[in-house]
């Protein structure tokens, strides 16, 4: 539902934007005064809250101007009598005093005629292909995501692996400003630290050794559009300074290169890492943190969004019988019921590769609980959790000494390192 808030005090707009944007059924349009709201507002929206002491077009001959077309909820720090008779002698619904509950104008709001219709049909409030169900938790943080994408903010999305992130970085593109620039993505841990730099920065013809001709790099590639830097904790620490510089002065140099490159990019980056213990470690610039981090978004993982396993699943089931030419098949009971009590570690992307492998290896029209191989992938991660259990406790004990470790575990030091990533420990 779009509301409309006329306020020309910056920090109560700002407020009122970001209180009532928890909401995910809200979305806000905020303007500094009135003159503004009557040039540019939409006129689909539901429902306009505005302050009286205003600058310029005062409120009371602002809800004028709008002659009745939107319900109003007026807002205001110095209320008299004479006001409040004449707002509602102008139709407006609720009266508010400054200060006031947010707690207080949402009920306002949910009271509204306009509002209370719309809320009684169901009506998904954030629409986006790519997303295959939404759930109250899901919703949440995609309302966030599209209400940073407004700006040129960068976006840190946080999350577990196999959560999305790279859709939710793709839903930031689409809603911004930049939508018809490209959207290109690059994963940090998937490209060999020696060859990271030229995938980002590009080079110039004869860079070095195997450099025939030259090549754009990933910024250059993404100019006027979003450049999504999957796993950035991941990021070797000789490479953060050159990243921090091109973010600062919005330039890059490419390798060999003469004079530095002008860039115009949205940053949205991702990590599954506590980038907070890799900045104690050392292993992380806390002043590129920061520059990351303008707006953080957490995914929740699918564990915390049970409801949208059955319809992720079915969803899935019929785009795989019709990708591979399958009779149709469906879920039974029992299976659905070992989908929804299963942990998913690997959440959607697990969720959806078992599918798959059952849709393609059943051969009953419904699926049974025996089909989806969930028990064998139970005790695997159990094992997992034990192992990793182990070596947390054992590098303890030994104050972190690896080389100490290796030797009660029985492990070498380089497959010590391969677990501690596995783990992210």
């Amino acid at each position: 539902m779009k509301i409309v808030v006329v306020e020309d005090d910056i920090n109560m707009r700002k407020s009122l934007e970001f209180a009532l944007g928890e909401y995910s059924e809200f979305e806000i349009i905020a303007y500094k005064n009135a003159t503004e709201a009557l040039r540019k507002m939409p006129q689909d929206c539901d429902l306009v809250i505005t302050d009286i002491n205003m600058p310029g077009m005062d409120g009371l001959t602002f809800i004028k101007e709008l002659n009745g077309k939107f319900e109003v909820i007026v807002i205001t720090g110095n209320a008299t009598l004479n006001r409040a008779i004449e707002s509602v002698r102008l139709g407006v619904k609720d009266f508010l005093t400054k200060p006031f509950e947010i707690d207080t104008l949402v009920e306002a709001i949910k009271r509204s005629e306009t509002i209370a219709k719309k809320s009684r049909k169901k009506i998904t409030t954030i629409k986006n292909s790519n997303f295959l169900a939404t759930s109250p938790v899901l919703e949440r943080a995609l309302n966030l995501a599209k209400r940073a994408a407004k700006t040129d903010a960068t976006v840190l999305l946080l999350g577990e692996s196999g959560v999305g992130k790279e859709l939710f970085a793709n839903y930031v593109h689409q809603n911004s400003l930049r939508e018809k620039g490209p959207f290109v993505a690059l994963n940090m841990a998937a490209i060999p630290e020696n060859l990271l730099e030229s995938e980002l920065f590009g080079f110039e013809k004869g860079a070095f050794t195997d450099a025939s001709s030259s090549k754009k790099g990933h910024f250059e590639l993404a100019n006027g559009g979003t450049l999504f830097l999957d796993e950035i904790g991941e990021m070797p620490i000789s490479l953060q300074a050159k990243l921090l510089r091109a973010l600062q002065e919005k330039e890059v140099s490419p390798l060999g290169g003469s004079k530095p490159v002008k860039i115009d990019v949205r940053i949205v980056s991702a990590t599954n890492a506590n980038i907070q213990e890799k900045i104690k470690k050392g292993e992380f610039r806390e002043d590129l943190y920061y520059r990351l981090n303008t707006i953080p978004v957490t995914i929740p993982p699918l564990k915390e969004r049970t409801d949208e396993i059955e319809p992720i699943a079915v969803k899935t089931l019929e785009r795989v019988c019709k990708e591979y030419d399958l009779d149709e098949k469906t879920f039974s009971k029992e299976a659905l019921k070992e989908l929804k009590e299963y942990g998913w570690p690997g959440n959607i992307r697990e969720l959806i590769s078992v599918v798959e492998r059952a849709a393609i290896l059943s051969e009953n029209e419904a699926i049974s609980k025996d089909d989806l191989f969930l028990e064998s992938r139970q005790t695997k991660d159990e094992i997992g959790k034990m192992e990793k259990n182990l070596i947390v406790e054992v590098l303890n004990s030994v104050n972190n000494d690896k080389e100490e470790a290796c030797k009660i575990l029985g492990f070498s030091l380089e497959i010590l390192e391969l677990k501690l990533k596995k783990y992210h420990l």
